[in-house]
């Protein structure tokens, strides 16, 4: 079925089945309102898509990234082994442009000033906003400074993924694959641990060891199919492992500071904070930007908000719930331009169907619901679904998921 929804079968999704609450164009004022939003992943390109098909000809919306394409994180583990390559997730902006009529600009911004709302870019040029979406994802926080081409995290798609895959295909007979699992919160909380099964699955040929060092306790997703599929594949999991120093030069990692090992290929993924662009705004509380879950709007500065990764909540930071994120966002900017308040009990979605091999995946879901005494999103049930067991049938449904997602974010 295709994701892609009006505003009225949003808001019926939403519980709101009455026309009279579906956006009235004309009510508008008559001058444009002009809408940034800066990021173009799942977040940012799926919020400045509804923000221009709900808000009709009287919202300017323009959409900012200093990539001209994006390189989707989800299905890239699919590239290591071959399954897809980095072209097929590689998405241009070309239909938000011709189809809905954003402005696409393809600029590095240097810095927001939230008082004057004007936004600069790197080439000194500037862009007014009346309200701004900040969507611009995660940046890492490395144990120490070493060399991300000689260790790759291939945490953010696009050619890092593509360089731990010919390291991946280098890598010799009977070696040793060590990658790291960052304390959570972190970018798609289930992506780790696939990506030691698809590796092992990989390379179980050419008898590599394959140990996984991660911060947390434990698994934190998907426990019962992780911990078979590792136990199947002879993975050596190490818990409660901290990264505390990476040596580019000779191939070692160190954690909780003085256990120390050696590979023939490191794939360290370090902890994640909210990109710099949230610090430099101020927008930052503990690494993430706190904001409003009836809108997204920040909790620091007025006329911001922030989706997508970089907010701080309880949610996963994924794209499928990004996408879901934006369209709440897009629906209260709308609302507040023709000052009404933001719909009261917004529901938002967590979906990922994660691959453990060439042929089979697993699949896990959870929605959230707002909860007006703490003002926070929390699971609507205390079960969260999964697949019972990986399975080719579940390897199949995975691409039309994606094919659904990538369409109602880029299409």
């Amino acid at each position: 079925m295709n994701n892609s929804i009006s505003r009225r079968g949003f808001i019926r999704v939403l519980g709101l089945a009455t026309a009279s609450l579906v956006f009235p164009v004309k009510t508008l004022a008559v001058s444009k309102a002009k809408v940034v939003v800066v990021g173009g992943g799942f977040a940012g390109a799926t919020c400045a898509k509804y923000l221009k098909m709900w808000g009709g000809n009287d919202v300017e919306v323009t959409l900012i990234d200093k990539n001209s394409s994006y390189y989707s994180p989800i299905l890239s583990n699919l590239i290591l082994n071959g399954q897809k390559s980095l072209s097929e997730l590689m998405f241009s902006y070309n239909d938000l442009e011709t189809k809905y009529g954003i402005s696409f600009v393809n600029k590095e911004v240097s810095s927001i000033n939230s008082d004057t709302k004007v936004i600069s870019f790197s080439d000194t040029t500037s862009l007014s906003y009346d309200k701004v979406v900040v969507a611009t994802g995660i940046d890492f926080i490395q144990s120490n400074a070493y060399d991300f081409e000689k260790v790759p995290h291939a945490w953010m798609g696009g050619a890092q993924v593509a360089l731990l895959k010919e390291k991946l295909d280098l890598i010799p007979n009977n070696g040793t694959f060590i990658m790291s699992i960052p304390k959570a919160p972190y970018r798609c909380p289930p992506g780790p641990y696939e990506r030691a099964c698809v590796v092992a699955d990989l390379l179980s040929s050419k008898n590599i060891n394959v140990t996984v060092l991660d911060e947390n306790a434990d698994i934190i997703v998907e426990k019962d199919t992780f911990s078979t599929k590792f136990n199947e594949y002879g993975i050596t999991y190490i818990s409660n492992a901290k990264v505390t120093n990476v040596d580019d030069t000779n191939n070692q990692v160190t954690y909780n500071s003085s256990e120390t090992l050696s590979a023939d290929l490191l794939n360290i993924i370090p902890n994640q904070k909210a990109s710099s662009l949230v610090f430099d705004m101020g927008l930052d509380d503990d690494k993430f930007a706190p904001v409003n879950f009836l809108s997204y709007e920040s909790k620091l500065k007025n006329d911001v908000y922030v989706i997508g990764d970089a907010h701080k909540s309880s949610m996963p930071k994924a794209g499928h719930i990004a996408n879901s994120e934006a369209k709440i966002c897009a629906d209260a900017i709308l609302r507040d331009l023709k000052n009404e308040l933001p719909y009261q009990t917004p529901v938002t979605n967590s979906a990922c169907y994660s691959p453990v091999s060439r042929t089979e995946a697993s699949w896990l879901t959870a929605l959230y619901k707002y909860d007006s005494a703490t003002q926070n999103m929390i699971p609507a049930d205390s079960r969260y679904p999964v697949a019972g067991n990986p399975s080719t049938s579940n390897y199949n449904e995975m691409f039309n998921w994606t094919g659904n997602l990538f369409s109602d974010t880029f299409s």
